[in-house]
């Protein structure tokens, strides 16, 4: 019962909406079934499987709201629920931000599913991680990594006519790969739809390599370098930046979005319409895109469709709350699921050729803010950090901490690389002048 039909998911939430005795009732049902493994040593440590199903209903009289969670699913369980999530929203205090709910919606079709990944069996599993743990034994390495796959569907239903379903797979592996001495490190991250496009002795190659690669790494004086962030460096900048899109923030002077309006000033409160970044910077959200679909809905119901967010490095759009919409009176713009960073066309190879003096940067961790106006960050470079001079990568370097702002990073573009999807979205590598290394770390 864990994975409904669309059909069957609709039966249900017709059932518990008949129950209902709110001014206002919406219902979110929320199913997964997955399996997984671990291993660490060269060694498979955990598997396992599971599966869920929640149904959540959310009561309204007035502007006081209640919700109330459960997963049984007999008549009297659904009705327990309903109650209960209407005697909560009666003892709520009003919500002065309350929007009415959506009605009927149209969506897009969105290919989030593949039977490849509800197909994944205990066995695929475990060739899976024979495929990383046997070439590192044979190359005298120590493998670590964790693989996952899920298959899951949502269905959102309310008395205002609305009712959204969606059913999607996804399958995340990450390996860590290192030296028997522990001297070098290496790392390797891929997510899919599409189980079969899964090649995890492909993958832990490329963190073998880079561990071995790594070993006596040499100091390198902190400061601004040029450097080739490879897509796993970079996501977490872009994600956080992403994530900091906010028109009600911007509009409220607390945001890097927001134009500092002196006292008496009059003008535009947010950036919306100027430029911020290079011209090359494309940043868009796509629910049917072909590598990184996303559901055609956000969590409230409102239907999701192709969204500039950045343009030919201009701020096109930003999201809001339909609260804010109205506050503001402008078009309500929901939050995407995913996004996507257009890229260029070299290669990372290309990249390294065509760099007299730089860092190549396999990706970057304990990423911290340290200023949510100008979007600085702090955090350190891991797993595989090299020199490069005159076209070639010269040896292994110590890493570093470093203090960046995706908006300098953006403006300091040199090249940008085929996109690659990583943490669901689609990334490029880049080629970035100026970065800011602070200071060393002893960390592989």
């Amino acid at each position: 019962m864990t994975i409904l039909s669309e059909q069957k998911a609709k039966e249900l939430l017709t059932k518990v909406i008949g129950f209902s005795k709110a001014d206002e009732v919406e219902c979110n049902l929320d199913g997964q079934v997955g399996g997984n493994i671990r291993y660490a040593r060269n060694t498979v440590s955990t598997a396992g499987e599971q599966s869920d199903l929640v149904l959540a209903v959310q009561s309204t009289f007035g502007k006081r709201t209640g919700v109330a969670t459960i997963n049984e699913f007999d008549d009297a369980s659904l009705q327990k629920v309903v109650e209960r999530s209407e005697e909560l929203a009666k003892l709520a205090p009003e919500n002065p931000e309350y929007m009415p709910l959506f009605g009927k919606q149209k969506y897009l079709d969105t290919k989030t599913y593949f039977d490849s990944t509800a197909k994944v069996s205990p066995a695929d599993r475990a060739q899976a991680a024979d495929d990383s743990i046997k070439p590192s034994i044979k190359n005298e390495l120590t493998a670590s990594g964790f693989l996952e796959e899920t298959v899951g569907f949502t269905a959102i239903m309310n008395n205002k006519g609305l009712f959204a379903y969606n059913k999607s797979s996804n399958v995340d592996f990450t390996a860590t790969i290192r030296t028997n001495d522990g001297k070098g490190s290496g790392w390797v991250t891929r997510d899919y739809s599409d189980y079969s496009l899964l090649d995890t002795k492909k993958a832990s190659a490329i963190a073998m390599q880079k561990a071995m690669d790594s070993v006596e790494a040499k100091e390198l004086e902190p400061g601004k370098y040029t450097v080739i962030l490879e897509p796993a460096a970079s996501v977490g900048l872009l994600g956080n930046m992403m994530n900091a899109f906010d028109q009600r923030s911007a509009d409220e002077g607390r945001s890097f979005l927001s134009n500092k309006l002196k006292d008496g000033e009059t003008g535009p409160k947010n950036k919306l319409g100027q430029k911020m970044f290079d011209e090359r910077v494309n940043i868009y959200s796509d629910p049917q895109h072909q590598l990184a679909p996303s559901a055609p809905f956000a969590g409230n119901g409102h239907a999701l469709t192709k969204m500039d967010w950045v343009k030919d490095g201009v701020i096109a759009n930003m999201p809001n709350t339909p609260f804010w919409a109205k506050k503001s009176e402008t078009d309500y713009i929901p939050r995407p699921n995913a996004y996507v960073m257009e890229g260029g066309d070299q290669s990372l190879e290309d990249m390294i050729k065509n760099t007299r003096r730089g860092i190549l940067v396999t990706r970057l961790w304990y990423i911290r803010s340290l200023d949510p106006q100008t979007l600085l960050y702090t955090g350190l470079t891991r797993d595989g950090t090299f020199y490069i001079e005159n076209g070639k990568i010269k040896y292994p370097i110590k890493n570093f901490r470093f203090n960046e702002s995706p908006i300098v990073m953006l403006n300091n573009i040199e090249a940008l690389g085929k996109p690659e999807r990583i943490n669901g979205s689609m990334v490029p590598p880049m080629k970035i002048r100026d970065f800011t290394f602070s200071s060393l770390s002893d960390a592989v």
